[in-house]
């Protein structure tokens, strides 16, 4: 007995079948109009299922990446700023030093790239496939210290552990508690040589030992970080700036 397209899409989602359930209609008015037969119909139909699983763990992984928003590196305007190491960032761009289990350090001025650039590389390493976990530099100490405070350091090591990317951004854009330098070296030494972090900073290597409030712990975190890694100085102009200069500019005109 044929099942009316109701009674079809109830057992669709029984079989946990939504992409299908989603296109089932549009499918069938293609065979109706003679631009499908059946089995191409059908063949869209279990495509479309797959897309839309594809798209939900896309949507899962990007949520548990911590990412807040998706930045590609296509939307950077090289040509405003030329001194940008444009080169270099689209080979990091070919997601190799994450097989390599390479550490990426990107250093500059506010406003040149650096985090764009971090979280572009993240997104692509989401859609890919792999795990990744974002956090700003002071949200990452700050978790670190209440997952100590709760007693569950050991586990929350174990998940900084487990991601193939962490991306600790706007290292010292705060000001970090008196324990940051040892936090931060711990979680470098425990991911070192088994997978990857980008660190962005915009203060130069010179104010690092000051900032940490420890010289001793300063040689061997640069260490970690430097000896299997990737080293991209950003200069030249603000691309914040330009887009304040943009907003400015058009709050101006619509005045």
């Amino acid at each position: 007995m044929a099942m009316s397209v109701s009674e079809l899409k109830r057992s669709l989602r029984n079989l946990r079948l939504s992409g299908m359930v989603a296109t089932l209609q549009a499918r069938a008015l293609q065979v109706a109009s003679h631009e499908m037969d059946f089995i191409e119909a059908f063949s869209w139909l279990v495509q479309d299922e797959i897309d839309r699983r594809q798209s939900r763990l896309l949507e899962r992984r990007f949520a548990l990446s911590g990412l807040p928003e998706r930045k590609l590196l296509k939307d950077l305007d090289w040509g405003y700023n030329p001194k940008v190491p444009k080169r270099e960032v689209l080979e990091l761009g070919t997601l190799k030093f994450l097989d390599a289990k390479d550490d990426v350090l990107l250093i500059g001025p506010p406003g040149t790239g650096k985090s764009h650039v971090g979280k572009a590389l993240a997104l692509l390493a989401v859609e890919r496939g792999y795990k990744v976990m974002y956090r700003e530099a002071h949200e990452l100490v700050g978790e670190i210290i209440e997952a100590r405070a709760l007693g569950e350091i050991r586990k929350y090591r174990k998940a900084l552990r487990s991601v193939q990317l962490l991306v600790i951004d706007d290292l010292f854009l705060r000001a970090l508690p008196r324990d940051a330098s040892e936090e931060l070296t711990d979680v470098l030494m425990s991911r070192y040589e088994k997978s990857s972090t980008i660190l962005t900073s915009n203060r130069p290597f010179d104010d690092w030992a000051k900032l940490l409030g420890d010289v001793v712990v300063l040689a061997p975190l640069l260490d970690r970080v430097m000896h299997h890694g990737h080293l991209l100085k950003f200069e030249g102009k603000s691309w914040r700036m330009k887009d304040a200069a943009a907003r400015l500019a058009n709050k101006t005109l619509d005045a």
